[in-house]
């Protein structure tokens, strides 16, 4: 027969001489909505500082993966599962969380704006989607690590395909386009995207049309591997 040990008894099996930090998950989730790319947050509803603006995350159980944690935080928090996620960066200064020595392991995560349905629960008193340009007040380090979370996300939009992680089921290249131009805030040739973009061989035509105004139709597009990010080169 086979016993799993609770979290208080693999804690009470080892007594070090040093202090332990304590271990958090902090998630950066975007996604674009009416044009802008926009950043979850979540309203603290617990000190330390309680009625400020945060992102979602919370404290790493003893016998708990990382990856899961930070899963479990986000789906706690705000209602949201089942989207991508990618480690960030460790963030450690001393001084960071009031209460005690702690430690974030951050991740940030992308997901299109049909797929999105805000439930706020566990120490969240409210969630929301904030402008990057439109950030409230933030607790703790948590600026520092949406700024870094932003500069990676626009670097790797030219050597993966993550960007398609914001795209809904199908798509134009229109669509497709201006989200490239919106996380890099920045125009992009068309006939030049178009042309890099189809070479990739990660999007395929799905035979179908889509009229907007009184342009041409244009081609409907489908992620050949949904639920991967490739590195491109």
């Amino acid at each position: 027969m086979k016993f799993t040990l609770s979290s208080k008894q693999l804690a009470a099996q080892y007594c070090y001489p040093y202090p332990h930090p304590a271990v958090t998950t902090d998630i950066a989730v975007f996604t674009i909505l009416d044009q802008q790319l926009k950043l979850l947050l979540v309203h603290r509803g617990a000190p330390p500082f309680q009625g400020m603006w945060a992102l979602p995350g919370g404290f790493l159980d003893i016998g708990e993966d990382l990856e899961a944690c930070a899963k479990r935080e986000l789906e706690e928090e705000t209602g949201i599962s089942g989207i991508y996620l990618e480690q960030l960066y460790t963030f450690g200064a001393p001084d960071r969380d009031p209460r005690e020595r702690v430690i974030s392991v951050t991740y940030y995560a992308l997901t299109p704006s049909d797929r999105l349905q805000l439930k706020a629960a566990s120490d969240a008193m409210d969630a929301a989607w904030f402008a990057l340009d439109n950030m409230p007040p933030l607790a703790f380090d948590h600026q520092e690590i949406i700024t870094l979370a932003h500069r990676r996300l626009a670097a790797k939009l030219g050597y993966s395909t993550i960007a398609f992680q914001f795209m809904p089921e199908t798509f134009t290249l229109s669509e497709l386009q201006t989200v490239y131009e919106i996380v890099l805030n920045k125009k992009l040739d068309k006939r030049n995207f178009r042309k890099w973009i189809l070479a990739l061989d990660q999007i395929e035509e799905t035979g179908e049309l889509r009229r907007s105004g009184n342009h041409r139709p244009a081609r409907i597009y489908q992620l050949k591997n949904p639920a991967r990010v490739e590195i491109i080169k």
